[in-house]
């Protein structure tokens, strides 16, 4: 009957854990759809204001063209900037959601081996000593690659601003000549 208790436990984990992974990459969209219209909102406003402002001479179109290089790159490195933290926290909090789920896989997994030592014949202790190094090395890889994924959206981050920020300055530098 404890054994039926167990699994039963383990498929209500298995629910909400996907419930909560669901949960939380339904609130990344959220906000990744919110940025979107809050940039193409402005985008819009922005054309709208230029396509008011009557340009007579082709040398106006160049002059306005050479003016706008600058706070669009500013635009598109802070667009840029907004849309890799909504994905870096939205990475960590289903990080945190896959760790937490995958501790409690371990302490079930951990329960179930002991209930099953307890009632195991003699003789087996091999075969549990085998599942329980099976168990602790699955979950030394799940923290492995936790920390490696973490790792790449740092890296990916620090490599955006260095190249925004060249970006940025060669823009400045382009739009002031």
């Amino acid at each position: 009957m404890h054994t039926q208790e167990l699994v039963a436990s383990a498929q209500r984990g298995n629910l909400d854990a996907v419930y909560g992974l669901i949960s939380t990459m339904v609130d990344g969209i959220g906000k990744l759809t919110e940025l979107n219209a809050q940039y193409i909102r402005a985008t819009l406003k922005e054309a709208s204001e230029l396509s008011q402002n009557t340009v007579e001479k082709p040398q106006d179109w160049i002059a306005l063209h050479g003016t706008l290089g600058a706070p669009m790159a500013e635009k598109v490195q802070s667009y840029t900037r907004e849309l890799l933290g909504i994905v870096s926290s939205t990475h960590a909090e289903l990080l945190s959601v896959a760790r937490a789920e995958g501790e409690a896989r371990m302490r079930r997994a951990q329960t179930f081996v002991e209930e099953a030592t307890r009632n195991a014949p003699a003789g087996s202790e091999a075969a549990v000593a085998a599942f329980n190094s099976a168990i602790t090395a699955a979950n030394t890889l799940y923290q492995t690659l936790g920390n490696t994924g973490q790792q790449a959206v740092e890296v990916a981050r620090s490599n955006f601003n260095v190249v925004a920020n060249a970006a940025s300055k060669s823009a400045r530098r382009a739009s002031a000549q």
